[in-house]
């Protein structure tokens, strides 16, 4: 082989190389994970807490109802 044939192989190896490197990708798609599930926590307790709050609303109004 000639010494430009074996700089193409090394090259083309190299670009091979940088093009199949997932790791950006990784922990790319690891913190959008991440993201979604601290999102979809903040919206279920919210919205558990707003349904709590509601359930202890009424139970003091019906508590209240009661004189001791």
């Amino acid at each position: 082989m000639t010494g430009l044939m074996v700089s193409m192989l090394a090259f083309v190896a190299g670009v091979k190389d940088k093009l199949t490197s997932e790791k950006g990708a990784t922990a790319t798609e690891y913190s959008l994970l991440v993201a979604f599930i601290a999102f979809l926590i903040i919206v279920g307790v919210g919205a558990f807490g707003g349904a709590l709050n509601t359930w202890f609303e009424n139970l003091a109004a019906h508590v209240g109802r009661f004189n001791f």
